[in-house]
C-alpha cells in the first residue's frame, strides 16, 4: 500500500540513525554495570534531545507509555522542531534494558517513522505474535494455528524436516505449553530473556540468524516496532492483541481500538512507508554492540527504507573522553 503523503523519508533517514546512534552511545557508561533504569533514562535522554534536531512535525504514537506515566518520550509528545512534514514515530531507546544492565545479547536502540497516521497506535497490554522472513506464499501461517501446525507448515514450505525449523520464543512461564508443544514436532528453539523485536527481525534474516519462526506473547507496542523493521526487510507478522482486565480494555478503548479481538497483519499495524533504524547496544545475531577502545567507542546501525527496500549497515567510531 502507498504511502498516503511523501514524507521525505529518503533525506531524513540519515537524520534517523543519528538518532538510535545517540541513543546508544548514552548507553556505553551503563553496559554490565546492574542498573537498568539509569541505563533506559539515559538512552531516553539522548533520543529526545537527537529528535528535537530533525526538521519534523513528529508524533510519538509508541513510546516510554501514557503522559502520566512517562516525563518524556510520552505517547502523544510532539517532538522535532514542527518544521517539516508530520509524521508518527514509534520508539524504544533501549530495548533491552536488563539486557543492558547485564550485558547480555541483543540489546538495541530502535526507532521507526512514517507519515501522519501511518502506525497503528498500539496500547501497553500484551500482544500474541506469529511472525516469519520472506520468501513465504501469502498466508502459509495463520494465528488460529496451533503451534505444532506452524512449525509443520512451515517446514512444507521450506521443504525441509520440522526438525530443521528453529522457533524464537520468549522465555516465560506462560508460554511452557507452546514450547512443550513446538519440541514435540522435533524443533528447535532459541529461547530469548528479553527483546522480542530483536526476536522477531532474525525471522527477516534466517541464513544469518538461523531463525526461522518467531512466537509468543510480548509487549503490544514491540510489535508495531517489530512490524515496521519486516516492513523494511520482508516478511509476515500477525498480532492480536491480549488484554488481562477491564482497565487494559480502557487503554485499547482510547487508542481508538474498537474490534478487541482483531488480528492485525503486518500492513495492518504499519500502513505506510517506513523508516526504520537500531544500533547495537550489546553484540547479538543482528549487531554487533558497542565496541569500547580508549579514547573512542565504535557503533553499529541497521537502516532500512521500505519504499526502495534498501538495508545499510552503518559503521561509526566516534571520539569520547
Amino acid at each position: 500500500m502507498p504511502s498516503p503523503v511523501d514524507f521525505n523519508d529518503r533525506m531524513l533517514s540519515l537524520g534517523l540513525a543519528r538518532v538510535s546512534e545517540a541513543a546508544a552511545l548514552a548507553s556505553a557508561d551503563h553496559v554490565g554495570r546492574g542498573d537498568e533504569k539509569a541505563a533506559d533514562q539515559a538512552a531516553v535522554n539522548a533520543m529526545r534531545r537527537q529528535l528535537d534536531m530533525l526538521d519534523i512535525a513528529g508524533t510519538v504514537v509508541i513510546g516510554e507509555g501514557e503522559r502520566d506515566e512517562a516525563p518524556m518520550l510520552y505517547i502523544g509528545e510532539k517532538v522535532g522542531t514542527g518544521n517539516g512534514p508530520e509524521v508518527d514515530i514509534a520508539l524504544d531507546p533501549l530495548e533491552g534494558t536488563t539486557l543492558t544492565a547485564k550485558d547480555m545479547p541483543n540489546a538495541l536502540t530502535v526507532i521507526a517513522m512514517g507519515p501522519r497516521g501511518s502506525m497503528l497506535h498500539a496500547p501497553d497490554v500484551y500482544m500474541d505474535k506469529l511472525a516469519i522472513g520472506p520468501g513465504y506464499r501469502e498466508g502459509v501461517l495463520a494465528m488460529d494455528m496451533a503451534p505444532a501446525e506452524r512449525v509443520r507448515a512451515l517446514a512444507a514450505a521450506r521443504g525441509c524436516a520440522e526438525k530443521d525449523i528453529t522457533v524464537c520464543i520468549l522465555e516465560r512461564p506462560r508460554h511452557d505449553d507452546m514450547i512443550g508443544e513446538v519440541r514435540s514436532t522435533g524443533a528447535a528453539i532459541r529461547l530469548i530473556t528479553d527483546g522480542d523485536v530483536a526476536g522477531i527481525i532474525h525471522c527477516a534474516e534466517a541464513a544469518k540468524t538461523g531463525i526461522d519462526m518467531y512466537m509468543g506473547l510480548g509487549g503490544a507496542p514491540e510489535g508495531v516496532l517489530a512490524a515496521a523493521a519486516l516492513k523494511c526487510m520482508g516478511g509476515q507478522m500477525w498480532g492480536r492483541l491480549v488484554f488481562r482486565n477491564d482497565d487494559e480494555v480502557a487503554r485499547a478503548r482510547r487508542a481508538g481500538i474498537d474490534d478487541l479481538d482483531r488480528i492485525y497483519g503486518r500492513d495492518d499495524m504499519v500502513r505506510g512507508d517506513m523508516i526504520f533504524a537500531a544500533t547495537g547496544v550489546t553484540d547479538g545475531s543482528i549487531l554487533a554492540g558497542l565496541q569500547r577502545e580508549p579514547g573512542w567507542v565504535t557503533t553499529e546501525t541497521l537502516l532500512m527504507r521500505s519504499k526502495t527496500g534498501s538495508v545499510r549497515r552503518m559503521v561509526y567510531r566516534t571520539p569520547v573522553k
